[in-house]
């Protein structure tokens, strides 16, 4: 900490909140550690004794013969993927199933519903386009 900011940080209202929560500063039982979890049990005497189900067991896949590596550089390059369109997620999830039954003379133009269509959009929580959406 620089010698402005400690100043500041003294000359502040209610600096001493500001600081850094620690053992010292919290109940006797407080003990902030670093998020894991106690391996054993303290017993009379003040030992420690430690538990051995207690004791965290890692379990590692055999990777041997694994070709990706587990870091992905941030200059690596953007996918070549092109973002997704309306048109397209219709042509890939809607369409072949109009057509499909098109073609075996079971499309009903009165019941869109069964391919997602939505007359309205009223009982939605979000809207989509609450101002102009065709009623």
């Amino acid at each position: 900490m620089g010698l402005l900011s400690g100043a500041a940080r003294c000359l502040v209202r209610g600096a001493d909140r500001m600081s850094k929560w620690t053992s010292k500063r919290g109940p006797r039982s407080f003990y902030k550690g670093r998020g894991t979890k106690g391996t054993g049990v303290h017993a009379r005497g003040g030992k420690f004794v430690v538990v051995k189900e207690m004791v965290p067991e890692l379990v590692v896949p055999e990777l041997a013969g694994f070709k990706l590596k587990p870091y992905v550089n941030y200059r690596a390059p953007a996918g070549t993927d092109t973002p997704l369109t309306a048109e397209q997620l219709f042509r890939e999830a809607v369409a072949p199933a109009i057509e499909k039954d098109f073609k075996d003379g079971t499309f009903d133009p009165e019941q869109l519903e069964k391919y997602g269509f939505e007359p309205t959009q009223e009982g939605k929580l979000f809207q989509l386009y609450p101002k102009n959406f065709p009623r």
